[in-house]
C-alpha cells in the first residue's frame, strides 16, 4: 500500500473528534478482545513499564525507533536514558493513541480494537492492529527503523510453560506464531488464570524492508520473543505509516455443557486464522473509517445524555465491557455473548455481572442481551436446572456445564431475568423474545409473587457485602419485574395476566414505602431504619415507564444521598464506605435535574481520574480514599450506559 493512501488514513483517523479524547485512565486498554486476549499498559507512560494481561500477569510488548543510529524506546520496560519522551495519550471507544518525541522525529502509535458492538463479525474477529506513524520534526532528513516485538507469554498461563514459535508467509502476508507445546485445550477453569492453548500470531505486510524473526532469549521470564523489524529509510516531513497485526486463535473457545465450541468468527466455513488476517488486512482502511465513526458515535451519545465527565466514564467502559465476553454459537444456534466474572469469582454467564453490563448492548445492539440471557434460559428449559427461579450461573469460564457457584440468589436472578427480557422486548420493539420464553418467565415470576416483596435471608447481586433478610432494594427489583412481567403480558395479548400482575405490582410499590420509610429517606432493610441504602434498582420503573413507585420515593431518597458523599463517590450503603460504581451511575439516573446527576457522577470520575490502584477499571472502590476494594477489568462497567439509554428511550 502506498504511503500517500497510509498517510491519508493517518490523517482521516486523527480528524476524528480530537476534543473527544479521554487522556487519563486507571489502566489503557491496548488489545482486547475477549476475557483472554487482553493487554494493558497499567501506567500512563506507554514505556514506563511492561504491558499485562489484565489479571496483572507481564505480557510484554516491545516497540524501539532507532533514528539516525539512536535508539528510543516508546514501548515496555527500560533503561530511562533510551526512552522516548511521550507527548499525549488519547482513549477513544475503540482506539488508544499516543504521540512521541523521538528526538528530531515525531512517532504516533495507535492500538485499534475494532470491537464494533452492532458488527458481530469484527466483534468476534480477535485481530487488533498497531498502526505507527513517523515524520520529521526538524526539517530535516533522518534515517529511521522501527522493532517491534512480542513475548510468547501472550500465550502461556505460566511462564515456565515451554513454548514453540515459527515464522512463515501466507498470501501478502509475513506471520510469526506462538503457542505451547502441550496445548492444554480448554483443560484449565478459574479466575486469575490466563490461556495457555491456541497461537498468538504477529502479521506485517511483506514487503520490502519488512523482516521478521523469534528471538531466543537466554533465560529469564520472557523467553521467546516475535520480532518485526522496519527498515523505514529516510524519513522527512512527510508522514510514514507502518500497521503490524496481532492475532489469537483459541480453536476451542468455551465448552458449553460438555460440547467444545468455536469462536463466532470461526464459524465461517473454510476459515483459518491465515485466512482472517488477510480478511483484516485487506479491510484494514474501512474498519478504521468505522472505529473513528464509532469513537464518534459513543462519546457524542454520552454527551448527548450527560456531560463531558460523564461522556469520558463511557469511553472508558466501553472497550472494557465488551472485551469481558466471547461470542459464540449454541448447538441449538443461538447466539451466546458469555461473560467472565472478572476478579470477583471467574463465573461464565453470570446472571447478576449480565444485570448491570446491559445498558451498554441495549443501547447499540440488544441482541447480545439475548446471548447472555440464552444459556440462562436453556439451561432451565432443557431441565438441566430443575429449581423454580434462575440459575446463578452457567459455570466457571471457559467451561459453562452448568453453576458452580456455591448458594443460589433466587430473587435477584429471577429479577434479572425477567426486567431485562422487559428490556430487549422495548429496545427490539417486538414480543417475540419473550413470547419465546413465557413458560420459563411465568414459573420465574409465581416465584417473585411469593416470595419478592419481603425475602428472606439471601444473597444478592452485592454478596460481597454479605447476607441480608428483608432486603428494600432487592424488593425494588422484585416489584420492578412482576410489573415488566405484567407489560409484557400486555403485549402477548394475554389482558388477564398482565391485569392480575399489574395490580400486584402496585399494591406491592404502595406498601413498600410504608414498610420502608425512615423519616427523610427510606432503609437497608424493612425492619431497620437506622440504616440506608441506593434504591438503584428503581431505574428501571423509571426509564420503561411503569410509573409503579411514586415520584416521591425517588426524590426523597436523592436528597438523602446527596447527604452522604464521600470524596470518591456514594457508598454502597450505610455499612461500608465503600461503593459501586455502576450503582452509582444507576442511582444518577433516577435525578430529573442535571445538578443531581452531576453531584453523583463526579466523584466516580475523579475516582476514575485518580485512583492510585492502576488495574483496568474496578467498579468495587473505597469512597474515601479512591483505591480499588476488588474487582477488575469487569463487564458491568458497560452499565454506565444507563444515562444513554434513559436519553434513547426517552
Amino acid at each position: 500500500m502506498k504511503n500517500t493512501i497510509w498517510f491519508l488514513l493517518f490523517c482521516f483517523m486523527l480528524r476524528g473528534t480530537v476534543w473527544a479524547q479521554v487522556d487519563k485512565a486507571p489502566a489503557y486498554p491496548l488489545i482486547v478482545h475477549n476475557p483472554y486476549f487482553s493487554i494493558w499498559s497499567f501506567t500512563d507512560r506507554l514505556n514506563a513499564s511492561d504491558t499485562r494481561h489484565w489479571t496483572g500477569r507481564e505480557q510484554p510488548i516491545y516497540g524501539v525507533l532507532e533514528v539516525d543510529g539512536k535508539q528510543y524506546r516508546f514501548m515496555g520496560a527500560g533503561p530511562s536514558d533510551d526512552a522516548a519522551r511521550q507527548q499525549s495519550v488519547a482513549v477513544k471507544a475503540t482506539q488508544t493513541i499516543y504521540q512521541f518525541k523521538c528526538g528530531p522525529v515525531d512517532l504516533g502509535v495507535t492500538f485499534t480494537s475494532p470491537l464494533l458492538i452492532e458488527d458481530l463479525a469484527l466483534l468476534s474477529r480477535p485481530v487488533s492492529y498497531v498502526s505507527f506513524a513517523v515524520r520529521s520534526a526538524d526539517g530535516g532528513q533522518h534515517a529511521v527503523n522501527l522493532s517491534f516485538e512480542v513475548s510468547t507469554n501472550l500465550a502461556v498461563n505460566v511462564n515456565s510453560q515451554p513454548v514453540t514459535a515459527q515464522q512463515y508467509s501466507s498470501g501478502r502476508l509475513g506471520l510469526l506464531k506462538a503457542g505451547t507445546v502441550e496445548q492444554p485445550v480448554l483443560a484449565r477453569k478459574g479466575d486469575d488464570v490466563r490461556i495457555d492453548w491456541g497461537y498468538v500470531y504477529v502479521a506485517a505486510p511483506l514487503e520490502k524492508g519488512t523482516e521478521q524473526k523469534v528471538i531466543d532469549l537466554a533465560g529469564g521470564a520472557d523467553v521467546s520473543r516475535l520480532r518485526t523489524h522496519m527498515i523505514l529509510g529516510k524519513i522527512g516531513s512527510k508522514t510514514v505509516e507502518r500497521m503490524v497485526m496481532i492475532g489469537y486463535d483459541e480453536g476451542d473457545a468455551i465448552q458449553y455443557f460438555h460440547t467444545n465450541l468455536k469462536a463466532w468468527w470461526a464459524l465461517e466455513p473454510g476459515m483459518t486464522m491465515e485466512k482472517l488476517l488477510q480478511q483484516a488486512f485487506d479491510e484494514y482502511p474501512v474498519v478504521l473509517q468505522k472505529c473513528v465513526a464509532e469513537n464518534d458515535r459513543i462519546y457524542t451519545d454520552a454527551l448527548k445524555a450527560g456531560d463531558e465527565k460523564y461522556a469520558a466514564l463511557c469511553v472508558l467502559a466501553y472497550r472494557q465491557s465488551l472485551a469481558a465476553h466471547s461470542l459464540i454459537k449454541s448447538p441449538q444456534g443461538d447466539i451466546l455473548w458469555l461473560s467472565k466474572e472478572n476478579f470477583s469469582n471467574g463465573s461464565i454467564n453470570t446472571v447478576d455481572v449480565t444485570y448491570p453490563s446491559a445498558p451498554l448492548m441495549l443501547c447499540y445492539n440488544p441482541a447480545l442481551v439475548e446471548g447472555m440471557l440464552n444459556g440462562i434460559f436453556y439451561y432451565s428449559e432443557s431441565g438441566k436446572w430443575a429449581k423454580p427461579f434462575a440459575a446463578h450461573d452457567l459455570g466457571t469460564y471457559p467451561l459453562a456445564n452448568g453453576q458452580t457457584y456455591g448458594e443460589d440468589m433466587p430473587v435477584e436472578e429471577c429479577g434479572n431475568m425477567i426486567i431485562l427480557t422487559a428490556a430487549v422486548v422495548k429496545a427490539e420493539n417486538r414480543v417475540d423474545y419473550a413470547r419465546k420464553h413465557w413458560e420459563t418467565l411465568s414459573t420465574w415470576v409465581r416465584y417473585l409473587a411469593v416470595n419478592g416483596f419481603d425475602p428472606t435471608n439471601q444473597l444478592c447481586t452485592d454478596d460481597f457485602a454479605g447476607h441480608l433478610a428483608r432486603n428494600a432494594n432487592l424488593s425494588v427489583k422484585a416489584i420492578v419485574a412482576i410489573g415488566c412481567y405484567a407489560r409484557l403480558a400486555e403485549l402477548m395479548g394475554e389482558k388477564d395476566t398482565a391485569a392480575s400482575y399489574r395490580a400486584m405490582a402496585v399494591s406491592m410499590a404502595a406498601q413498600w414505602p410504608k414498610m420502608d420509610d425512615a423519616g427523610d429517606h427510606y432503609a437497608l432493610t424493612f425492619d431497620n431504619k437506622d440504616t440506608w441504602s441506593q434504591k438503584y434498582n428503581l431505574v428501571w420503573d423509571k426509564i420503561m415507564g411503569l410509573g409503579l413507585f411514586s415520584p416521591e420515593v425517588y426524590h426523597k431518597e436523592l436528597a438523602y444521598y446527596l447527604t452522604k458523599q464521600q470524596t470518591f463517590g456514594l457508598p454502597l450503603d450505610s455499612r461500608k464506605t465503600y461503593t459501586k460504581s455502576d450503582w452509582v451511575l444507576w442511582t444518577s439516573a433516577l435525578a430529573d435535574d442535571h445538578a443531581t446527576f452531576e453531584a453523583l457522577i463526579d466523584p466516580i470520575y475523579k475516582y476514575a481520574m485518580e485512583t492510585p490502584t492502576r488495574v483496568p477499571l474496578s467498579d468495587w472502590h473505597e469512597t474515601t480514599d479512591g483505591k480499588q476494594r476488588g474487582f477488575q477489568a469487569r463487564s458491568v462497567v458497560g452499565g454506565y450506559f444507563i444515562e444513554v439509554l434513559k436519553d434513547k428511550w426517552k
